[in-house]
């Protein structure tokens, strides 16, 4: 009987020390995305969609993909920042692909310029980059190497700290 006792206290102690196993919570915020809303530049409180809009990262040859696509049809976009640097930049090409003359391809520039901020999340998420937008320079707009005048008409810092991605961070005329 004492036995019994002694290696049920053995086994009691014996387990005491174990912890749960860490994973991440899908619901944990992580580092966010840009977040840029596009608007009908002749009347600006009304978010306009955009067509065949692809988007592609500096160094990178294919389009950054959206829910399985490669081309956004919509009003607002969410787009990663470099993790390893304190510049990203992005081809923005609206009507990408299209052969129809009244809507041909036209492509801007945008370089995005940022200080990085690395948060401890937990144990298990480990950090997450918060980005801030530089108060001087926030971004350069141009047009692409072949000038065919630029489809942004206007770029408006909205945010500037990029932290959620609840919320616009810039805004885009055209």
């Amino acid at each position: 009987m004492k036995k019994t006792i002694l290696l049920l206290l053995i086994l009691c102690f014996s387990f005491s020390g174990c912890e749960k196993d860490d994973i991440c919570d899908a619901n944990t915020v992580t580092t966010p995305r840009l977040v840029v809303t596009f608007y009908d530049f002749n009347n600006s409180s009304v978010e306009k969609t955009v067509d065949n809009l692809s988007i592609i990262a500096e160094g990178m040859e294919e389009p950054i993909t959206f829910s399985g696509s490669n081309l956004i049809n919509g009003s607002t976009v969410s787009i990663p920042l470099k993790l390893d640097a304190d510049t990203t930049t992005f081809r923005f090409t609206l009507n990408s692909g299209s052969t129809n003359p009244a809507a041909l391809p036209n492509e801007d520039i945008i370089q995005f310029n940022y200080r990085r901020d690395n948060i401890f999340v937990s144990r298990a998420c480990g950090f997450k980059t918060n980005f801030t937008l530089n108060g001087n320079s926030p971004f350069v707009h141009s047009d692409a190497a072949t000038a065919d005048g630029k489809w942004m008409l206007q770029v408006n810092v909205k945010n500037n700290i990029i932290a959620n991605e609840n919320e616009t961070h810039l805004e885009i005329f055209f």
